[in-house]
């Protein structure tokens, strides 16, 4: 049995190391991508877990992304325990239709996550360096500054650990309650000594702009932009909800209260090339918006809905003098 196992991890391994050599494009350090551009466009997948990967690769190159951010988390495109069969076969079909993997994102939150080893050196070798990082959580109960404590070493050995294989982790910021990186100030603090090209924001302007509307939002990416290797844009609405809470509701692009002018004003002081991730998690995409493998609508009317946001972002980026 012993062989077996061998025999088998060698095989995995000479064919992510055959997909690497005859399509990936290895980056010279950490933080270099395989997208050209600024700031190159990618759509999160999540909104296609309905589709294969055929089907996905035909609707990216249809709707004009320049790039995948590809989720490789439970119940997302890739399977994490599969990601050594699973990754380079979807790389290869989307480097086919001419819209590659130019990030991914995942579960890894330290460095002993589940599958976080495999995860990255399959992703490494297929030259995809840039991933998204999952969030830490308060416990209310506690105070903050001790929590911080907490969490500053385990920040530091997945710093490490990306700084060994090459990879750029970058931190999701959310906006709601106990989440570690909603005021921007507290992951400012944790990555500030940290190599950025290892960990790193992934500066979300529509949960910015929920935690500081008016000029708070400016202020946290001014200071997060050093540090920031990714960024990623959705809009929202304030609007009560059936208890009589005002609630940010999601709502396409352009239609909300982000400022994207002032957004990518500031995107131009960024020293290097990031991806620029579309999220579409308003309520007229139906179940695609949240990650569904069914879809609740035809799918002619999501992939409408698809393009329009691209359509609408390239235009704001060519807008700000950032397509090129």
């Amino acid at each position: 049995m012993s062989n077996q196992l061998a025999r088998r991890s060698f095989l995995v391994s000479s064919a992510v190391a055959g997909v690497s050599a005859s399509q990936a494009q290895p980056a010279s350090r950490p933080g270099t991508l395989p997208v050209p551009g600024r700031l190159p466009l990618l759509l999160f997948s999540k909104h296609l877990h309905w589709a294969d990967f055929n089907t996905c690769a035909a609707i990216f190159h249809e709707i004009g992304a320049e790039g995948i951010d590809l989720t490789v988390r439970k119940n997302g495109h890739v399977e994490p325990e599969r990601v050594r069969e699973d990754l380079p076969r979807a790389v290869e079909i989307f480097r086919k239709a001419g819209t590659p993997v130019a990030m991914i994102t995942t579960d890894i939150r330290t460095a002993d996550s589940p599958h976080a080893l495999p995860i990255l050196e399959t992703a490494k070798a297929l030259g995809i360096t840039h991933y998204r990082w999952s969030d830490f959580v308060y416990d209310p109960a506690k105070p903050i500054p001790e929590q911080l404590r907490a969490f500053k070493p385990k920040i530091a050995e997945l710093a490490k650990l990306n700084a060994k294989l090459g990879m750029t982790a970058m931190y999701h910021i959310h906006s709601g309650f106990n989440r570690l990186g909603s005021c921007v100030w507290d992951l400012w603090e944790l990555i500030r000594d940290e190599n950025p090209n290892a960990v790193s924001f992934n500066y979300d302007i529509g949960h910015a702009t929920v935690e500081g509307g008016f000029g708070g939002w400016m202020n946290t990416l001014r200071l997060a932009l050093p540090y920031t290797r990714g960024t990623a844009v959705k809009d929202f609405v304030w609007e009560k909800n059936a208890k009589g809470q005002w609630r940010p509701r999601w709502c396409p692009l352009g239609e909300g209260m982000v400022d994207f002018a002032g957004y990518f004003g500031l995107l131009k002081n960024a020293k290097v090339p990031m991806p620029l991730q579309l999220h579409l998690e308003y309520d007229e995409l139906g179940a695609a918006a949240h990650g569904s493998k069914q879809l609740d609508m035809p799918r002619e009317r999501v992939v409408a809905m698809l393009k329009r946001d691209v359509t609408r972002l390239k235009e704001m980026r060519a807008k700000a003098g950032l397509d090129t």
